[in-house]
Parts: C-alpha cells; structure tokens; sequence
C-alpha cells in the first residue's frame, strides 16, 4: 500500500491530530513507554537476577552506546528510507528488544537485548532530532520542544505511576513489566503508522557525511554533553541502588519526580530560551551540574544522606532538560539540508566519549566514585567555557563570538 505523500506546507491543512507535530508528540510519548521503563528496572534487574558488580555494568553500559556511536549509519539508511518510516522501525525495534530483556538474565543474555534496543533507541533518537529541526518553526522551536519533552515526560510519569502500584501491590514480576511496556510501544507504532501520512520537509536532506568547519562549536559541545551524561546515565541511579539499596518501586518514585518537574518545568524553559538565547540558557545548565556532581561525591566523602542524593538526582535531571538549547542554536546555524546527516553526525560524536567511559569508569568505580564524579565536574565546567562561545544571535555565519560578517562558508 502506498502512502500518502503531504509537503509540510500543505500539512497545515490537515486536522491537528494528523500534522507533522502531534506526530512527534505521539513519538515522544511512544519511546519512553519501553526505554524509561527499562531504565527504571535495569539496575535492580541487574544486580538483584543477574548479580552484576560495578564492573559488568560499565560495560553493558559501554555495549549500550556502541549503537550510538555507529548512528553516523543512519546516512546510508535514509538513502533507501524515509526518515519519518526509520524513525518508526527504530522505535519497533526498540519495544521488541525490551519487551523480551527479562527471557535473558545472563551476561551474555542482556548483551544481546541491550545492544538491539539501543539500536532502536540511538537511530531513532537520531532521526527524531533532524524531523524536529525539519519540521518545527525556528521562531516557535524552543516553545515546541519544550512540550515535547513534556508528553514525553507525561507518558512517562503515567507508566511509572503503574509501575510503583503494582510493583508492591500486585507483585508484578520484570518479565510482565518489561513485556508490556515494549507491547505498549509497539501499538503506537502501528498506530503511527496507520493514521499520519508522510510528510516531506521543503529542503532535500544531504545523503551523506557532513563536517563543517563552521560547525566546530556544535561538535565540541555535543562531545562534552555526551561524554558528562554517560557519568550521571550510568552511576547516579546505580549509586542509588548500591549505595542506599533503593529498590525497584523506589527508584521508579524517584523517576516519576524527576518526570513531573519535567512535565511543569520543559515548557517554561522552552520560552526562556526562545527569550534569552542559547547561550545563557548552557551556561545556567553547566553551573547547576557542576555543583551536582560535587555534590554527589560529598555523599561518598561526607556520608550525606539518602534524602539529599534523592533531590540532586531530580536536580541534575532537570538541568538535562535545558539542552533543548543546543538542539535550537544548530538549528539557527545550519543549512537547511545539513539538518539529517549532521544530526548523525553529532550523535556519533556524542558517543564517542560514551563507548570508553562506562567500562573504564565502572573499574574507578570500585574505588573511587568521588573520583568519578569529579571527573564528571570538570566536563561540566569544560562545556561553560564553550557555551561561552555562542553569540546572542547565532545564524549561518555567525556560528561563535570568534565569526566575522561575510558570506557563510561552505566548510
């Protein structure tokens, strides 16, 4: 059956629940229904089955990323694929891969599930992020991200919430838990599926690998992003589990506040940053976390307790949301048809950091973790001392504070 093929301009003409926008909601609350869910259980998964120490979860964290690091793949696929379609097959088999993890509770078992999940989950996260700077208006962009990260975080307080309930109350086991939330994502693909047409963006897309000199900034900063993430992602909720024996309703309680400051807060700071820019909006994000990750290694130094872990652990998940930001100053430096094979560009390069850190940093781990936070602290000071270098008002041509006026250089 062939699909409908709408230009985005025409798209407007269709009724608000089949435009390019309640798709990528629809998307948005589709992934985190399986991936967050998965989260929230994996650590305990992990040790409480599996028996896992510091060391065996660095590096499934490491295999995790593998896929990420290899999203520059998704060149060559949209080549033969559509974007909107990749980014629904990537989601398919994202909930595929979490609704059987349980079926495998060796090493070698959660190798397997892990690295076809974080297939699904990197290409489509890469994808996802070039149909929004596709689709959405730059001048309304922070605005429309901000509730999309809201939905998101929405479906996930909602899965949670049944999480936390049955968990205790009914007994549920992982193998029910992770089943249906992978079954769930798979219905709203093929709800996804069947309901909106594909929607073409007015600028053809490069099929090919882009680096650009002009896009130095950018680059940088998504490596720094990613390298700084994979510390809080990998060892502060195993920090929870380990140091203060959270258990899986706990952890997931601790998830569903960290979804509703994100569900009231990612709106507003979308229209912060479409008011004061970019650059301060990284800045802000980049000092919180430099005292949330000192913070965290006073926990192991001082012996501070479980309650101030909790609320910097909803901290520093807020703080994430302000990385909206980044999305939106290369969306106002890009050509229009660098938007997809430069968003799998810089998924690589933010991953790059993601497939050594884990493993090596899960062997300091046993150690150290003030070490490991402290590290984590001087990446955060390192990405201030670059999103100091975002102009006011960045456009093509005006990329950093060091550009001049002139016409944009192809390079």
């Amino acid at each position: 059956m062939k699909r409908a093929l709408v230009p985005l301009a025409q798209a407007r003409q269709l009724p608000p629940w089949r435009r390019p926008f309640a798709l990528l909601l629809l998307m948005a609350v589709a992934m985190p229904l399986s991936f967050a869910v998965w989260v929230a259980v994996l650590q305990n998964f992990v040790i409480e089955v599996a028996a896992f120490d510091g060391k065996d979860w660095g590096w499934l964290q490491t295999v995790r990323e593998i896929p990420g690091f290899l999203a520059i793949g998704v060149i060559l696929l949209i080549i033969f694929v559509h974007e909107q379609l990749l980014a629904l097959i990537s989601l398919l088999l994202l909930g595929a891969a979490v609704a059987v993890t349980a079926q495998f509770p060796t090493f070698q078992g959660l190798l397997m599930t892990t690295v076809i999940s974080s297939v699904g989950f990197h290409y489509f996260e890469t994808v996802n992020q070039s149909l929004q700077l596709q689709w959405l208006p730059r001048d309304r962009a922070p605005q429309m991200l901000g509730w999309i990260v809201a939905a998101g975080s929405g479906a996930s307080l909602l899965a949670y919430g049944v999480l936390v309930v049955g968990w205790k109350t009914f007994g549920w086991t992982y193998d029910a838990v992770l089943m249906t939330a992978g079954a769930l994502t798979i219905v709203l693909v093929a709800v996804a599926f069947v309901v909106f047409p594909r929607f073409e963006a007015p600028d053809p897309q490069v099929k090919r690998m882009v680096l650009r000199r002009r896009y130095w900034l950018y680059y940088a900063l998504q490596f720094m992003s990613g390298a700084r993430r994979q510390i809080f992602i990998v060892f502060a909720a195993f920090m929870m589990v380990e140091h203060f024996g959270f258990e899986v309703h706990e952890v997931t309680a601790l998830f569903m506040i960290n979804f509703v400051a994100n569900m009231v807060f990612a709106p507003l700071i979308g229209r912060l940053i479409g008011r004061f820019g970019e650059r301060q909006a990284l800045a802000l994000e980049y000092i919180g976390l430099t005292g949330v990750f000192l913070a965290y290694g006073g926990i192991y130094m001082f012996g501070w307790g479980v309650a101030l872990a909790a609320a910097l652990y909803v901290i520093d998940h807020l703080f994430f949301s302000l990385a909206i930001a980044l999305k939106t100053y290369f969306q106002k430096i890009a050509s229009p048809g660098d938007i997809a094979p430069t968003a799998a560009v810089a998924f690589t390069i933010n991953h790059i950091a993601a497939v050594f850190l884990p493993a090596s940093l899960g062997y300091l781990w046993i150690t150290s973790p003030v070490a490991v936070f402290g590290l984590a602290a001087a990446m955060a000071l390192v990405s201030l001392m670059l999103a100091l270098l975002i102009p006011r008002h960045p456009a093509p041509g005006n990329e950093t504070v060091f550009s001049r006026p002139g016409p944009v250089p192809a390079q």
